[in-house]
């Protein structure tokens, strides 16, 4: 059965995941330096729009191990993408943000979810993806 052909009979989950294989199809082939995989550009983005974060904020956002977390930072660090600053409350704890040249990274990321968005919407009126953000967000 096609994922349109009966969509009330179908599981959220079914759409879910249909729509993250085509976004991940989408960005590997807008992509052009694949030096990150999606995992890790979720994590820079995240980083962006969360702004100033601790490692462990991190760790528990994304539920990961502290050491996976941490390797993947000092990646971060040793590109140039962020920053580990001494946090003057807790001098033991880092807050990590963004250089500019994270911000240019994620740029780049950001141009290809924004061209993807649209296409995967683009049979939507306005007023439907205003509906469908209104409902994604109630169930996430």
């Amino acid at each position: 059965m096609k994922l349109n052909e009966n969509p009330e009979n179908m599981f959220l989950y079914h759409y879910v995941e249909e729509l993250i294989s085509d976004y991940h199809s989408y960005y590997e082939l807008n992509l052009k330096n694949k030096d990150l995989t999606v995992k890790e550009y979720a994590v820079l983005l995240r980083i962006r729009f969360v702004g100033k974060s601790t490692q462990y904020d991190l760790v528990k956002l994304f539920d990961v191990s502290g050491a996976y977390m941490a390797k993947l930072l000092k990646k971060f660090e040793d590109e140039g993408y962020i920053a580990r600053i001494e946090n003057p409350e807790n001098r033991r704890k880092k807050i990590v943000e963004l250089t500019e040249n994270g911000i240019e990274k994620t740029d780049k990321l950001i141009k290809i979810i924004d061209d993807w968005e649209k296409k995967a919407t683009s049979d939507l009126t306005e007023e439907e993806l205003t509906i469908l953000k209104k409902l994604l967000s109630k169930i996430i």
